[in-house]
């Protein structure tokens, strides 16, 4: 149903995704604020990626475990740029496919690919949990890695399982850019003129922090989030809300997490205020 976001202003934080978060809030008649939080970069040495993708080829992974859709874009990027793009699809179409959540598994499908499991929770210890149930002695693995994140529980499940873990970071990300951006959201949100914060990804929330602490605005920041409706589009952006002292106020219903959901959740909630914002 359109306009159910009416007269409200709704804030989203910079992600792969954003244009079309922002076009389906808008569809609903929301007043989307956006705010660029970061910028995702190649890894600065390709060398390593470019070796990854090599040994795939020669030796075709028994297992491949994809954490992110980005991660994947950002490899097939390296292999077209070094002719290696149909021999790694090749390659990656003899491996069992596993990924964390929905994205990744789109990504695969870009190149003709399919994932063979997907977590029931996007998030590392769903991962943990879904290889757990494998017999993963003596097998081959690739593993593709995100920035940010300490990946040694996963990475010491997997090698305790009997695997040998061949990993690759992709990417990198800018984290000082656009604290500006972040600065003006957080004074935004103090200051009443936000009705609802959604978060799609627990980076964003990171960032957040990271920015206020450099800027002398946690305090602000916390003050904004208290008199903010909070939106969480799933377990992970919860746990790390959660890991910050701060509660999720809205969530998709379970195993629905992604961003139609996420939007009737929100809307549903502020309906049952008036909105304090028009226009």
């Amino acid at each position: 149903m359109a306009d159910r976001l009416n007269g409200t202003r709704i804030l989203i934080l910079e992600t792969r995704e954003e244009a079309q978060f922002a076009k389906l809030l808008a569809e609903q008649g929301a007043k989307v604020v956006q705010c660029p939080m970061f910028t995702i970069h190649d890894a600065p040495d390709p060398a390593p990626v470019e070796a990854w993708i090599r040994r795939a080829i020669d030796k075709p992974f028994d297992d491949l475990v994809l954490m992110t859709g980005e991660g994947l874009r950002r490899i097939m990027k390296l292999a077209v740029a070094r002719g290696l793009d149909q021999a790694l699809v090749a390659a990656l179409a003899k491996s069992r496919k596993f990924t964390r959540g929905p994205k990744p598994g789109r990504a695969l499908r870009e190149v003709g690919l399919d994932a063979q499991q997907t977590t029931e929770k996007p998030t590392t210890d769903g991962v943990i949990e879904m290889l757990g149930r494998l017999d993963l002695k003596g097998r081959r693995l690739g593993l593709q890695l995100y920035p940010d994140k300490d990946h040694s529980a996963l990475t010491g499940a997997l090698v305790a399982q009997g695997a040998e873990v061949d990993t690759v970071l992709p990417y990198v990300y800018d984290s000082k850019a656009a604290d500006a951006n972040i600065v003006a959201a957080i004074d935004e949100m103090a200051e009443g003129r936000i009705d609802s914060i959604a978060l799609t990804n627990l980076g964003q929330v990171r960032r957040l922090f990271d920015a206020a602490k450099a800027h002398g605005s946690e305090a602000r920041l916390r003050a904004g989030l208290e008199r903010t409706l909070i939106a969480s589009v799933g377990p992970a952006v919860s746990g790390e809300l959660a890991a910050h002292g701060l509660r999720t106020d809205v969530s998709p219903v379970e195993d629905h997490y992604f961003m139609r959901p996420l939007i009737s959740a929100m809307a549903a909630a502020l309906a049952e205020k008036r909105p304090r914002v028009a226009g």
